[in-house]
């Protein structure tokens, strides 16, 4: 999952914002970005490999932040995912600052917001990610039923895996008080990966991940899409699985 596309987009929304169009947004907007910015922290293991990560020595030439292949073969599957799911271990290129997104919680965004600010995890991530996608998805579900949330993190790793499999759970989670709309976009994002025709031709395809839309790119979060939205994966879902 790489990020570095985003510093472009990024600098063009702050660009587009004059000094004199600004303006704070809600405690409610703020509230929101802070929810669904949130990473969670498994507590498999999570002093031990917190102690291991802090002593992660990077060479001044070096773009990884990794343990050795030693340390990291030590830990249990468990504490693996503790650690990927706190820490990344590739460098990305840093953002620049843009503003605040005005009442954020009225909005369903075409993308997941980025767990980690300036890194991205490796291909070693990424390949034990998919190699246990299995235990992966049944340890997000404990996770998230005991939390009652799903982070960020969580959600990102959900969408690199194409974990399409999730899809009830994620749905019955998401009804339970239809608080994080980021799971609408999670459906979103399998739709487009999976090049899901009937998603495709949409006009919301053409809107959040069209010529003209970037990492901020939005529709309104209001009955009708989020009912259009829960149809189309539940056809895709149907379809998959014919």
């Amino acid at each position: 999952m790489k990020r570095i596309f985003l510093a472009a987009t990024m600098l063009l929304s702050l660009n587009a914002v004059h000094a004199q169009d600004y303006r704070e947004p809600s405690k409610e907007s703020e509230e929101y970005n802070h929810y669904r910015n949130k990473v969670t922290t498994p507590p498999y293991g999570l002093a031990k490999v917190k102690a291991l990560i802090a002593g992660i020595v990077d060479s001044d030439n070096d773009e990884t932040s990794a343990l050795s292949p030693k340390a990291y073969a030590g830990l249990t599957l468990r504490e693996k995912f503790t650690y990927h799911m706190i820490h990344a271990e590739t460098y990305a290129q840093n953002c620049d600052a843009v503003p605040p997104i005005m009442d954020e919680q009225k909005k369903i965004f075409g993308e997941i917001p980025s767990p980690f600010n300036e890194k991205d995890w490796s291909s070693r991530q990424m390949d034990w990610f998919r190699d246990n996608q299995d235990s992966v998805v049944a340890i997000i579900k404990e996770s998230a039923l005991r939390s009652k949330r799903l982070g960020t993190n969580y959600k990102s790793v959900i969408v690199e895996m194409n974990a399409i499999e999730m899809i009830p759970f994620l749905q019955e989670f998401y009804l339970r008080d239809k608080k994080d709309h980021d799971i609408l976009t999670i459906f979103l994002l399998f739709m487009k990966n999976n090049k899901y025709e009937p998603f495709l031709a949409s006009v919301t395809n053409k809107k959040l991940y069209g010529e003209r839309s970037d990492y901020g790119s939005f529709i309104d979060y209001n009955s009708a899409n989020e009912a259009l939205i829960l149809q189309r994966i539940n056809d895709f879902y149907k379809n998959r699985h014919k």
